[in-house]
């Protein structure tokens, strides 16, 4: 039996009228046990705020005018899904007035209720507060399975659609199915932040090694004899655009690897260069565009699987034992096994003399955890930073005249899948940065006022700070002292970046907690 789409829309509207994220995932569970098995995929994706079909080429400006809405419900989801793929396989000659057609017919037959939550979907602002993680949790749910065995399916799989279709209709032992396959990238592991090596090795435990953090593209190879992938750590194939990390990959005698690792700028005395500048040359769609100094070296850290073998599961010292035997000196990162807090402070401070950014203390026997960020590694910089999403910008006066300057900041709150505004600044912005700042922000324009022009939530910013202070001004009880700019992460998404859990840590000042 077909499901309609207006339940969809219903369920999207409970989740958003709810505050509880248990009260969330009981409302997503019930919506996933009433799908059936072929519309799964595209039921899931919408619940979670995505299109299945990623992109389909429809934005804002499609969706200024649009059809009144229908008085009864009659689009069963897939049909739906089936239009919006179709929109999205329209290109060539007349595509655009072709999409414009299909959009409107679709709206045409959706009720007021289904026409908000395609709004939603299609512009990426659907704001009910059922980011992917409360899904993970309501698909264990709604199948009786371990919230663990989806996680880690979904993590292996890298999609969320196929997984709530395995755990819905196969339970565990579909689930169990998913593995680490070559040539399919997975989410990498993350590493928590503290403010010493001190604080990380007391998160870690010693002895422990500690990498030199490089301020680099993170990147995961895949070999499988001559083919090479070169994926980021959303996961898109950037392979490409890096031709001399499939060069470095490709002649090594592996018949079978998944390397985890970064690819940096070096100077001509070998030292890093600027973030921006490896950036530039890696979002560079044609390599042989590169300037002169834009040339990238990888360096490896982990690696996943050798030659038929899955190594996620052993310990950290047994898979770093694997790397250094198949991979030569100057493919590694600098590693220095600690036992003391002495000892770890000594190389941190010789990778911030080498240039790098910092270290990454690493529990010695923690396993691989994909897609999490855990305890087992914790990075150590010289400074505060987070990682925050610009919710707004205003017109800069005087010589920033003309430029959008001001940046209004906030962390994720994982509760209610929104943000919490933590301050502003306009410090650390170069001219070059104003401008393209100014472009990029317009593009995410959702209220152009006269002073303030407000953005849809998706731009990531590296931000550094000297500490976090009370503040009765934002809603959050909390403020950025000395907040200035750092970078932008084009390489993250707003889901990825911090959240004010991780603020209040830091104002409370709980070690190794953020």
């Amino acid at each position: 039996m077909l499901v309609l789409f207006v339940e969809l829309a219903a369920a999207s509207a409970a989740v958003a009228a709810t505050s509880g994220r248990r009260a969330k995932v009981e409302l997503l569970a019930d919506a996933l046990r009433r799908l059936p098995e072929p519309e799964v995929a595209a039921g899931a994706a919408y619940l979670a705020g995505e299109l299945r079909q990623r992109q389909i080429g429809v934005g804002w400006a499609s969706l200024r005018e649009v059809p009144a809405p229908a008085e009864t419900a009659t689009l069963p989801i897939a049909e739906v899904d089936a239009i919006l793929g179709q929109i999205g396989a329209t290109t060539g000659t007349g595509s655009q007035l072709r999409r414009r057609e299909l959009l409107h017919a679709l709206f045409g037959r959706a009720t007021a209720d289904e026409q908000r939550l395609l709004r939603g979907l299609l512009s990426g602002e659907l704001r009910q507060g059922a980011q992917a993680g409360l899904l993970v949790d309501a698909i264990a749910k709604a199948a009786g399975v371990e919230l663990a065995q989806v996680r880690r399916a979904l993590l292996l799989s890298g999609d969320l659609k196929t997984v709530a279709s395995a755990a819905l209709f196969g339970g565990a032992d579909r689930l169990a199915g998913f593995g680490l396959q070559v040539g399919r990238p997975l989410a990498p592991m993350l590493a928590q932040s503290a403010a010493s090596v001190a604080d990380a090795l007391s998160t870690t435990g010693a002895p422990a090694v500690v990498d030199s953090k490089l301020d680099g593209i993170r990147i995961q190879v895949h070999k499988s004899g001559p083919e090479i992938g070169v994926f980021t750590r959303s996961l898109d194939d950037i392979t490409a655009r890096m031709p001399e990390v499939v060069a470095a990959v490709s002649v090594l005698p592996l018949a079978t690897a998944v390397l985890d690792g970064e690819a940096i700028g070096l100077d001509a005395a070998g030292r890093p260069r600027p973030f921006q500048e490896t950036a530039s040359r890696a979002g560079r769609r044609d390599a042989t565009q590169a300037g002169a100094g834009e040339h990238l070296v990888p360096y490896f850290f982990d690696v996943l699987h050798l030659d038929g073998t899955d190594l996620l599961d052993l310990p950290g010292q047994q898979r770093w034992a694997a790397l250094a035997t198949a991979l030569p000196a100057d493919l590694l990162v600098t590693r220095t096994t600690v036992e003391t807090v002495p000892d770890g402070e000594q190389a941190f401070a010789a990778a911030l003399a080498a240039g790098q950014e910092g270290v990454v203390v690493k529990a010695v026997d923690a396993p691989y955890d994909v897609g999490r960020r855990g305890g087992a590694w914790v990075k150590v910089k010289p400074r505060h930073t987070l990682d925050l999403v610009v919710l707004a910008v205003e017109w800069g006066h005087g010589r920033r005249h003309g430029w959008l300057s001001n940046l209004h900041l906030g962390a994720r709150d994982p509760a209610t899948g929104g943000f919490v505004m933590l301050g502003k600044t306009f410090k650390g912005l170069t001219d070059e940065l104003l401008r393209w700042q100014t472009e990029r922000f317009l593009e995410l324009a959702v209220d152009r006022g006269e002073w303030v022009v407000r953005v849809r939530p998706e731009q990531v910013v590296e931000i550094a700070f000297d500490g976090v202070q009370n503040s009765t001004r934002y809603p959050g009880g909390m403020a950025l002292r000395f907040a200035r700019v750092l970078r932008y992460r084009s390489d993250k998404t707003a889901a990825e970046s911090d959240t004010i859990d991780m603020v209040r840590a830091i104002y409370e000042g709980r070690p190794g907690a953020w």
